[in-house]
């Protein structure tokens, strides 16, 4: 009677216990069900996978090991476009010609490994997770980074202190090692793409354009920690090597040849670097995924010169700032003459057919001049494939990746400068935007959100700032568009004026307060302030043969086409 009593109650401790671990994998797929599937893990392994995360179980070191090999290089024909005595040159510059430091990863399990094995799946712990404007600091300041970052990417480096010329290397170098992730909560600065370097099993893990294994960022939401996941594709035995494919989900042959591009040496000059507006269908899509509905065409409004306005407004700035008398504020959206939002308005058909009188503050299609990607392509229609004089020269990352790589190394060829800064479609204040004339890190820039790269200025006009030297500026204009057909067009001739704080030069470029002028949201910057009747007479002794009155026409008109009236540029 006892020893059955006892085994019962083994049994239902089992049982509590099964039910426990049963609930916690329920709760852990509620938790990460989207992410589980968007980095398509296969559900035969999400049940170990919930165990090794709960348990920090690091097990892939009984399964796999790291060899080093020394490869010889097969003597390859040149590339296209390139002598034979071109290609000797670049091999007699290697630090040891003809033999380069390969690190594999090979299966050393005497079983192999399993595919069908529900416990094939193994967390890769990451070695340096960063935003990329703090990437200097964090190798400069955190002991032993630099160290082991250096030693990651074969670099020979065993001092204690940071080394500037170290610093550099593993900032460029790092390009071929970066994998990246973005959290979809939080504020535009949590946002912001995370970078991060795997540990040095994970990092060593070569391409192949059929990979041996499959690999992805898993942000494990208990924890507040992100690792990455490794699980195989096909069976594989003792001396397998594991694989994975760096270019991943691409099956157009010419981006992926772009997207390996940091790996696999290649040629892309005998592409053509021209980029002709998109096609109807390009902005027919971006339309379709606005949601938005175009207005019906309607006569335009003639109004007494005595109405009274109704205001219907989000923007406190109007509701401080708007006294004239022959306007008057209303909470009633339905019953405004004018419309003042911060919110997208969506249906401009229904506000045309039902209050054809309505003012508003926004434009159908307003995101071809107001996103980046679109007022780049639109602006090929005043300066033809290379754009228009005012813009410098600009590529889609997503649509023309071939044509920039080409124009680069064209670039590269003449001996040109090559710095470019890379800007998110639809992001403001300098986020998520970098400057750079590595190109490996150009091409990885693709991985994370959208983006295009443009020309930077290696020659911008500098302000003498006193106490701080020759620094960025730029100007900012209030601008009211008051119709498109026909073009009717304001300028306030009062401007605004920011600054970089730091004396300009090409070179550190991530240091922010050096290469950008927006710094009304960054921590701890001064944010210097001049008005434009001050600048003025400064810049003018500055630059003596650019009387102000003509560099502002000059810019107006470029951007506008239009000339000077009254005390507006309209």
């Amino acid at each position: 009677g006892t020893r059955g009593i006892m085994e019962t109650s083994e049994v239902e401790k089992d049982t509590q216990e099964q039910n426990k671990e049963e609930e916690e994998f329920k709760h852990f797929i509620d938790l990460h069900g989207p992410a589980l599937k968007s980095s398509r893990i296969p559900p035969i392994y999400w049940k170990s996978l919930h165990y090794k995360l709960a348990n920090e179980i690091f097990d892939a070191g009984h399964v796999f090991g790291i060899m080093q090999v020394e490869q010889v290089e097969d003597e390859q024909e040149a590339e296209d476009g390139e002598s034979d005595e071109e290609a000797q040159e670049e091999e007699r510059k290697k630090p040891n010609p003809g033999v380069e430091l390969v690190s594999k990863v090979l299966v050393t399990s005497e079983n192999g490994l399993q595919a069908t094995d529900p416990t094939s799946v193994f967390l890769i712990d990451h070695a340096w997770t960063y935003r990329v404007e703090s990437a200097r600091q964090q190798l400069e300041q955190v002991p032993g980074l630099l160290q082991r970052m250096a030693s990651l990417m074969h670099f020979d480096f065993h001092g204690e202190y940071p080394d500037e010329d170290v610093v550099e290397q593993v900032l460029e170098e790092m390009w071929k090692y970066n994998q990246t992730y973005q959290l979809s909560q939080g504020t535009a600065e949590e946002k912001v793409p995370v970078w991060y370097i795997m540990d040095e099993f994970g990092s060593q893990v070569q391409h192949s354009d059929e990979p041996t294994c499959s690999m992805a960022p898993f942000f494990y939401m208990p924890e507040q920690i992100a690792y990455t996941i490794l699980w195989p594709l096909q069976d594989l035995a003792n001396g397998d090597e594991v694989t994975r494919d760096y270019a991943y989900g691409e099956s157009n042959p010419l981006i992926r040849k772009c997207r390996l591009l940091p790996w696999e040496l290649a040629d892309m000059r005998a592409i053509s670097p021209f980029t002709p507006e998109p096609s109807d269908l390009y902005y027919q899509s971006i339309f379709q995924e606005n949601k938005e509905t175009l207005p019906r065409p309607t006569e335009a409004q003639v109004y007494p010169k005595d109405k009274i306005f109704k205001v219907y407004t989000e923007m406190r700035q109007v509701l401080a700032n708007l006294k004239h008398p022959q306007f008057v504020f209303t909470d009633k959206e339905e019953e405004a003459d004018i419309l003042m939002l911060y919110s997208h308005i969506k249906d401009y058909r229904k506000l045309s057919e039902e209050r054809p009188h309505v003012l508003l503050n926004q434009f159908p299609c307003e995101t071809m001049v107001t996103v980046k990607d679109c007022l780049a392509s639109v602006a090929r229609r005043v300066g033809g494939t290379e754009g228009a004089k005012w813009l410098p020269r600009t590529f889609n990352l997503k649509t023309e990746l071939p044509q920039f790589i080409s124009h680069y190394q064209q670039n590269q060829e003449r001996g040109q400068d090559n710095h470019w800064i890379c800007k998110p479609w639809n992001l403001a204040r300098g986020l998520d935007t970098h400057i750079t004339n590595n190109l490996n890190y150009v091409i990885r820039q693709r991985e994370s959100t959208p983006k295009v790269v443009c020309k930077y200025l290696e020659k911008p006009v500098l302000f003498e700032r006193q106490e701080v030297g020759p620094v960025k500026f730029d100007i900012r204009y209030i601008v009211l568009l008051r119709s498109v057909q026909p073009l009717q067009l304001y300028a306030y001739n009062v401007f605004w004026l920011r600054f970089s704080n730091r004396p300009f030069s090409l070179d550190h470029f991530d240091d922010y307060q050096k290469h950008f002028t927006v710094m009304n949201y960054t921590e701890g910057a001064q944010l210097k302030q001049v008005h434009y009747d001050d600048f003025i007479p400064q810049f003018e002794k500055q630059y003596p043969e650019y009387p102000w009155k003509d560099v502002q026409v000059v810019s107006i008109s470029q951007h506008y086409h239009s000339e000077p009236k009254g005390n507006c540029i309209g």
